[in-house]
């Protein structure tokens, strides 16, 4: 059953990307050419995984979502280093899958990975940090743990303020969820002041 998820997951649409390796070239030209080519297919393997996982995860398919974003991951990982800050987006979509197939463990493991990440890159941006924030506050929010929720929720919309613009579409998102937060609270003023700012 793990094969045959996999396989409908990612594997049947990246299988043309793992083309084999060429054969001895003896040219500095060829063989630079050959090692573009194969940087461009793991750059679009790594793409379609990325889009395949989001549009699993969009779809409610979390589990559907999981092999895509691991084939993500390690393709990066594989492009960039475990240190890169282009992991975290795909640490996130693994959070996120995880926590929707109620794995709160494994959810965590992945959002820790993401925070560690962002703690050893001191040049990180803040759309890097408010993505986090927000992966953060909906792990907390799924939990129960609405509190927790609220205050990384809050830092969402403080970070991408600061990234995008306080009108900015970017900004809304952390004002959705807030405002979900607040709604579960009973404290309806406060979520409908919130979904009117979104």
């Amino acid at each position: 059953s793990h094969q045959r998820a996999d396989w409908s997951s990612i594997h049947e649409q990246i299988c043309p990307l793992l083309v084999p390796a060429e054969p001895c070239l003896h040219s500095e030209r060829d063989r630079e050419q050959s090692k573009e080519q194969l940087l461009s297919r793991q750059n679009s393997l790594v793409e379609l995984a990325l889009g395949r996982a989001q549009g699993f995860l969009w779809e409610g398919k979390a589990l559907e979502a999981l092999p895509a974003a691991l084939q993500a991951l390690r393709g990066r990982a594989r492009l960039l280093g475990w240190s890169s800050l282009q992991l975290v987006p795909v640490y996130l979509l693994l959070a996120e899958a995880s926590t929707g197939t109620g794995n709160f463990r494994q959810a965590s493991k992945y959002l820790s990975e993401a925070e560690w990440v962002v703690l050893q890159s001191p040049g990180c941006g803040a759309a890097v940090r408010s993505a986090l924030h927000r992966g953060l506050g909906l792990f907390c929010a799924a939990q129960g743990k609405l509190e927790q929720a609220l205050y990384h929720l809050a830092n969402d919309v403080y970070l991408a303020t600061s990234a995008f613009g306080a009108n900015s579409i970017e900004v809304s998102g952390g004002y959705f969820h807030m405002a979900n937060i607040f709604l579960r609270q009973n404290k309806m003023d406060v979520a409908n002041s919130l979904y009117t700012e979104v």
